[in-house]
């Protein structure tokens, strides 16, 4: 009720509370009262309709960084298996576990018995047959100028001559047990081929490990540098192809992006990384492709199979329009915002809507340079409405976060 019909209708009131009982109990009265309502309505003016007070954005297109976050896992650039070599008995664990090994340091020493032993048979062996090839060049070396007096048949050359070339060959079959003896009982000694990070032992001083059954021993992890993984999902990849094709996204010359780690923690890692390979197979089992950035690692600090989170930085938006996603409406069929003309009056007009980054959505269509956008109050307007313009709000400049590749499938179309 306005104001004015409510302040006639009170003195109307007060004024019948002054009459004499029996007058006031007159039916007539009521009648006179129900007349005096219907003049005090028609003698009321309606309030004036106040003004909807809204801030405004001038649109303002301009190349806009944006960085991709992905969900991504730490994995040692090489991984080393520590094997038995040959079978026998592991005497000694040579290592702490968990700890920095060297390149070359002893981690496990097997029971070097029985190869010692297999190395002098094999010695003595090769000293048999290097003696058996002096006895066959001497027989040789006596033949042969008999040979030439036709004082032996040539039966007795040629038995000579391959009993020398027989003897030859059995030295170096010799030499070849001999070395491979002195590499088996080098194996006994077992060394970490690189400098990194070892894990545990697999298995304990005492057990019998033969190559094919038990021959893992331990792991070593190799730190510096690490490598970062993440992988890509197919819809991401046709989504990116299509905006470059349409000129909305822009990638770096030679897909050189800077990468940051963000850790568990929240903190960042200092160091920068860059993409060293892109998988270009798409993987059936997981549906995605699969990327892997480099890292320095120096001080060790990030270990395998951590998960992070990766930046991915370098890729622009050009002429982006970025609106605050308060200032974006959602209707029956399609989003609009709205717009004011030269006269401040609100237009609605319907926009596409594209990645909604923090509190802020990128415009694909629909906006141009210099149009007037209401940011706040915007849901309190109608075409008809008055307006009061109370502060201007500057156009957004910060770089953009794409949402975590996890989420980005299910959160493009839904979220608004």
């Amino acid at each position: 009720m306005p104001v004015s019909l409510l302040r006639c209708l009170l003195r109307s009131l007060n004024a019948r509370k002054r009459l004499p009982d029996e007058v006031r109990r007159r039916p007539a009265l009521g009648l006179s009262l129900l007349a005096l309502l219907a003049a005090c309505s028609k003698t009321a003016t309606p309030e004036a309709v106040q003004p909807v007070e809204v801030t405004v954005m001038t649109v303002a297109p301009h190349d806009t960084p944006v960085d991709f976050e992905f969900v991504a896992q730490t994995q040692s650039s090489r991984a080393v298996e520590i094997r038995a070599r040959v079978d026998g008995f592991l005497d000694k664990r040579a290592y702490t576990e968990g700890q920095m090994v060297r390149e070359g340091q002893t981690l496990f020493l097997m029971d070097p018995k029985p190869f010692e032993a297999a190395l002098q048979s094999a010695q003595g062996a090769l000293a048999q047959q290097q003696a058996r090839l002096e006895v066959a060049k001497a027989n040789l070396a006596r033949v042969t100028p008999l040979a030439a007096q036709n004082a032996l048949s040539k039966k007795d050359l040629d038995d000579a001559i391959g009993g020398e070339h027989e003897a030859q060959a059995a030295v170096i079959a010799a030499k070849g047990q001999v070395q491979t003896a002195r590499l088996n009982l080098g194996y006994t000694t077992i060394r970490s081929p690189l400098t990194g990070l070892s894990s545990y032992a697999r298995q304990q001083d005492g057990s019998y490990v033969t190559p094919a059954q038990s021959g893992l021993l331990t792991y070593v992890y190799q730190m510096d540098p690490m490598w970062v993984e993440f992988s890509i999902s197919e819809n991401e990849m046709l989504r990116y192809r299509d905006e470059i094709a349409k000129g909305r996204l822009r990638f770096p010359a030679d897909n050189q992006f800077d990468i940051s780690l963000l850790l568990a923690d929240g903190s960042t890692f200092p160091a920068r990384g860059r993409i060293a390979f892109a998988n270009p197979v798409f993987s059936a089992q997981t549906g995605t492709f699969l990327v892997r950035a480099v890292f320095a690692n120096e001080k060790g600090s990030l270990r395998p199979g951590q998960f992070v989170r990766a930046k991915v930085s370098g890729a622009v938006r050009p002429n982006a329009v970025l609106l605050p996603q308060r200032a974006v409406q959602q209707g029956a069929k399609s989003h609009f915002v709205w717009t004011l003309d030269k006269d401040d009056k609100p237009h609605q007009r319907f926009v596409e809507i594209g990645e909604w980054l923090g509190d802020d959505s990128f415009i694909d269509d629909g906006l141009h340079a210099g149009e007037r956008v209401v940011v706040d109050g915007a849901i309190r307007l109608s075409p008809d409405a008055r307006i009061r313009i109370t502060g201007a709000v500057p156009a957004v400049a910060q770089p953009a976060i794409a949402p975590l590749a996890a989420q980005q499938d299910s959160e493009h179309h839904t979220a608004h």
